[in-house]
């Protein structure tokens, strides 16, 4: 609306100076006298103004004539498109202008401008190579998705922008969460060009939201050999994705290929806790139990991890309390200040029925980071030293409200997951889960092997009941994981 008042006031402004000068001109008398022969013209002011300017039409035409005759003498000549490339040559001055102010509107956030001036371009230049891709974008800015399909979809049918199509359907069919159109599209799209970064990451996210290791592996590697990703960080996120092919084929009853997977993925990254005790596990099927020892030692020594001390208790389930202490030692031993070395020492102590090593082992755990998990072990052994009740359910009480400790919570989002995954629920990032303490309020304990019974299983043993009866101390630590609301495994 302004610049339309604006170009109303410019106009007026012209014709307003034209006329004032067209007045000045006549008031001063002078004029313009040819002389050609014996004839003689006089013209006045106005009158001479407006012989320069027809004479500069004239000329201008006569301009163009000659070019004109010169492309119909050259098309007489031989050459059959002379005539068509003059005229070419106004169409596309014309175009290019519009393809100019399209690209400008587009720069600028002005849809409808920049579509109208595509269309303009595109019937002037007719190079739909050119114009389709500047109509889809200024169709995008525009908001109108029907009209930027159609520009895409017609770049298909050129070699040259095929996959300039392909990648903006793949963006619209994104947009749309479509995420089955995309995933197709986004394979067509890395076939063409298996280089281009966003692609290939598309495609790999894709990948792994649909279960499709085997194809993101591949993927995965086009980035490492094309210098897209780190050696270091290729091998860690090969490892994630090994291992989840590991478990789908040991849900398809196919152990051999699951024990080759899970182990290739260990050997790839050996602190990924969930490789170490799957490839763990098979080597336990192979019958080999030092190879899964010395496994689960290495993966300890670089994260502490439950999972790890309980896929090391099923490597001789039925063993005393005592034996399962001393064979633990090694594991312990190779991260033995680490608190997840000082939590299991003071489990396996407490199935030993060895309450006050098992207070040692604590230290100072319950007070200097203070976790469920430390709060119910130091009430575990309170209640094993016979101490009075009201001490045991003040630990208790603390443990309630305490930090639940290191869990696996992704890296972009925080969001807590009960189990390690190789993509976050919430955000669908790809390998962002970590073993750490989730900011905020705690959160329910995961379901994983973190309290007593579930490292041990249920050693031998006996302490007293209240009513005078003997049971199984390890009973008592299950009792109380109980009152926190957990729920034991066997």
């Amino acid at each position: 609306m302004i610049w339309s008042f604006i170009k109303i006031l410019i106009f007026i402004a012209l014709v307003s100076g034209v006329t004032l000068g067209a007045t000045w001109l006549a008031d001063t008398g002078a004029g313009l006298r040819i002389s050609v022969g014996t004839v003689e013209f006089v013209l006045g002011p106005v009158q001479a103004v407006i012989l320069v300017l027809v004479l500069l039409l004239a000329m201008w035409l006569l301009l163009k004539l000659a070019g004109l005759v010169s492309a119909v003498i050259r098309f007489l000549n031989g050459d059959e498109t002379a005539i068509s490339r003059y005229f070419d040559r106004n169409r596309e001055r014309k175009g290019f202008r519009a393809l100019s102010d399209a690209l400008v509107a587009i720069a600028s956030g002005d849809g409808r401008a920049a579509l109208s001036h595509a269309r303009k371009a595109e019937k002037y230049l007719q190079k739909p190579e050119l114009t389709d891709l500047v109509v889809a974008q200024a169709a995008e800015v525009a908001h109108d998705p029907r009209q930027a399909a159609e520009a895409y979809k017609r770049l298909l049918s050129n070699d040259r922008t095929r996959f300039v199509g392909v990648r903006g359907l793949l963006r619209q069919k994104l947009a749309e969460g479509d995420t089955d159109a995309a995933l197709k599209l986004a394979e067509k799209a890395f076939s063409m060009n298996p280089r281009q970064e966003e692609v290939q990451d598309t495609l790999l996210r894709l990948q792994t939201q649909k279960g499709d290791w085997k194809g993101a592996r591949k993927v995965l590697g086009e980035k490492l050999r094309h210098g897209q990703l780190p050696r270091d960080v290729y091998n860690r996120r090969d490892a994630v994705l090994a291992l989840q092919e590991a478990k789908e084929v040991f849900s398809e009853d196919a152990p051999i290929e699951a024990r080759e997977a899970a182990i290739e993925a260990n050997r790839r990254s050996p602190d990924l806790v969930p490789a170490a005790v799957m490839a763990a596990e098979a080597y336990l099927q192979q019958g080999k139990p030092k190879y899964a020892e010395r496994i689960l030692r290495k993966a300890w020594a670089a994260q502490p991890h439950p999972d790890l001390a309980a896929a090391y208790a099923r490597i001789v389930p039925d063993e005393t309390p005592d034996a399962r202490l001393k064979r633990f030692e090694k594991l312990l031993s190779a991260a033995p200040d680490h608190e997840e070395s000082r939590l299991l020492r003071a489990e396996l102590l407490i199935a030993a029925e060895d309450f006050p090593a098992a207070r040692r082992a604590l230290g100072d755990l319950a007070e200097t980071h203070p976790t469920a998990r430390s709060l119910t072990l130091m009430a575990a052994i309170a209640r094993g030293l016979g101490e009075d009740e009201a001490l045991v359910r003040g630990w208790l009480t603390r443990a309630l409200t305490a930090s639940r400790g290191p869990q696996w919570v992704c890296d972009k989002c925080n969001t807590v997951h009960a189990e390690w995954a190789p993509v976050c629920s919430n955000c669908g990032g790809f390998d962002t889960l970590s073993r750490r303490e989730p900011p905020g309020e705690p959160v329910t304990i995961p379901n994983e092997t973190a309290m007593l019974p579930l490292i041990v299983g249920n050693p031998g043993g006996e302490s007293d009941k209240q009513d005078g009866t003997r049971t199984d101390p390890a009973e008592d630590v299950l009792v109380l994981g109980e009152d926190l609301g957990q729920k034991p495994e066997n």
